[in-house]
């Protein structure tokens, strides 16, 4: 019988929905969660899809370790919890094409593309989704020279090992390029309050001239109420006719 799980890698613990898929099957769950720890010792910190194969009658069993999705290995790679939510304004990281490489290596085996080479080029199309940057470019950019032969000897050869100094330029130009995303996010941010805040600003001076026009204009109306009202009261000394 096959169950499916989803669990970190190397810190599978037991609850309830581990209870509920292992318990009738009568198998013992401790040496489950241990042994699927060490298959996904590698993967740790992250997401990692399993399969249990399991013998209703012996109980013995049998762990698969799936690849984990494509943008778990990224953040894995990149370090990072999670990726930018404003991916247009904030890349989430910068990766060198042999880091690329090195995930679409683990994940050849687990896809249906025929060629490495499209593995590659999914992979870079999930680095533009989570807005990570490749060698200091875009990743359509990146796709572009891939497709006029630029990296073919590191695509060939399968190179993940990236030269020291490479990896610290690449560090270094995310580093600069981080910062001036933050910065135009904080001017922008900062524009768009002082712009409401004028805005309110208006509006409560709008009111104001409002208010004062309607008393000006009350006042002007008893004004000339009183006259009328004067003049048909009876002066001193004359009589009624």
């Amino acid at each position: 019988m096959l169950i499916k799980l989803l669990v970190e890698g190397g810190n599978m613990t037991p609850g309830p929905a581990i209870a509920q898929q292992l318990g009738p099957m009568g198998i013992n769950m401790g040496k489950v969660i241990s042994d699927v720890n060490t298959a996904t010792q590698e993967f740790k910190g992250i997401t990692v899809p399993v399969h249990l194969d399991v013998d209703p009658k012996s109980k013995e069993f049998t762990i698969k370790v799936l690849s984990p999705p494509t943008s778990e290995l990224l953040k894995k790679e990149l370090k990072i919890e999670k990726a930018s939510g404003e991916r247009k304004k904030l890349n989430s990281g910068n990766l060198a094409i042999e880091q690329v490489i090195a995930i679409s290596k683990t994940k050849h085996a687990s896809m249906l593309s025929n060629t490495f080479s499209a593995t590659l080029k999914s992979v870079i199309g999930t680095c533009m989704a989570m807005g990570v940057i490749i060698e200091n470019k875009d990743p359509k950019e990146i796709l572009e020279e891939i497709e006029k032969g630029k990296y073919k000897q590191e695509i060939e050869s399968q190179k993940t090992e990236v030269d020291p100094a490479k990896k610290k330029k690449i560090d270094l130009f995310f580093k600069k390029l981080l910062a001036e995303q933050e910065a135009e996010i904080k001017k922008a941010e900062e524009e768009a309050a002082a712009a409401e805040e004028a805005k309110k600003a208006e509006g409560e001076e709008g009111a104001a001239e409002g208010e004062a026009g309607e008393e000006g204009a009350a006042e002007g109306e008893a004004g000339e109420e009183k006259p009328a009202e004067e003049s048909q009261e009876e002066k001193p000394g004359e009589k009624p006719e």
